[in-house]
């Protein structure tokens, strides 16, 4: 069965409209599925219509969350929910096409775990565009991502994978990512995104800043995770190195010039310079340690 869960906030003109497209497309393929709205803490009439469209049909599952969490917090919510082998993950603005279902499903048929749509023609800001661009750019350059679009929240995947990859906060952006590095076979379609025909964008001015912590704890997360200590062996060592430098240069024009090192700023930075490179490095151990006694508790 096909789970399509579908997290909204204030959605309320485009919740019918967007069930009764993705009700047509999956009767007409004889296709068995549920729809789990997560109705995100929204302030209009979204959880009274989904309701009365619950009670006139029996696929669809709801979940209220009392105050707003967020796009992660309602997916993992709704992935709780939802019965299906095969879970579709959708916006709750119309911009996903549900006419676009069946090539993921097509794809998914032919061997690939997890498809990931590529918006072939984007319909939002300038700076949201740039922010995308400069995402995907950051993630094929040091993290070898073989997608295109990974910001694109229409996704088709087994949830055999989710056994693999715990889904909490924001990482729900990363779920395609992680699910090729732990050599699931990932796969692409292009998708029709559409433009927003009631309610309002809800991404603020902040999303940029927020996307960017989001890639550098990705970042670490896939390339250090279990081993941290070359993490923060490499910034703890250059601080250290900086240090010991300057220090070493202070001791040598004390020892031949008499210098006194009382009168000179650079000592304190110096010794702050080799406490704090230190202090990293032994993050770094303690992160292999729970790493390591990690591994061991779980064998």
């Amino acid at each position: 069965m096909y789970s399509i869960i579908i997290p909204l906030h204030n959605e309320e003109q485009n919740i019918p409209e967007l069930f009764q497209e993705i009700r047509e497309v999956m009767e007409q393929a004889h296709l068995s599925y549920e729809v789990v709205f997560v109705n995100d803490g929204s302030t209009d009439g979204s959880l009274k219509v989904i309701k009365e469209l619950s009670l006139q049909y029996n696929q669809i599952t709801v979940f209220q969350e009392r105050v707003r969490k967020g796009k992660g917090k309602a997916l993992s919510n709704g992935i709780h929910s939802a019965k299906g082998d095969i879970i579709v993950f959708m916006d709750g603005d119309m911009q996903d096409d549900p006419h676009d279902l069946l090539r993921f499903f097509s794809k998914l048929d032919d061997g690939y775990d997890f498809v990931n749509g590529i918006r072939t023609t984007r319909k939002d800001t300038f700076i949201i565009k740039i922010y995308s661009k400069f995402f995907n750019w950051f993630l094929r350059s040091f993290l070898n991502s073989p997608l295109t679009d990974i910001n694109c929240g229409f996704k088709v995947f087994k949830r055999e994978i989710l056994e693999d990859i715990p889904l909490y906060g924001n990482n729900f952006r990363f779920l395609p990512l992680a699910t090729h590095l732990l050599g699931y076979k990932v796969g692409e379609v292009h998708v029709h995104n559409r433009n927003r025909k009631y309610g309002k964008p809800k991404y603020g001015i902040g999303k940029p800043f927020i996307g960017a912590i989001d890639t550098l704890s990705a970042y670490f997360l896939f390339r250090f995770a279990e081993r941290p200590l070359h993490f923060f062996g490499i910034v703890g060592g250059l601080f250290f190195f900086v240090g010991f430098i300057l220090a070493l240069w202070m001791s040598y024009e004390r020892i031949v010039f008499g210098v006194l090192l009382y009168r000179r700023p650079a000592l304190l930075m110096a010794v702050s310079f080799i406490i704090v490179g230190i202090q990293i490095i032994m993050t770094g151990i303690i992160g292999e340690l729970i790493v390591y006694l990690n591994k061991k508790s779980n064998k």
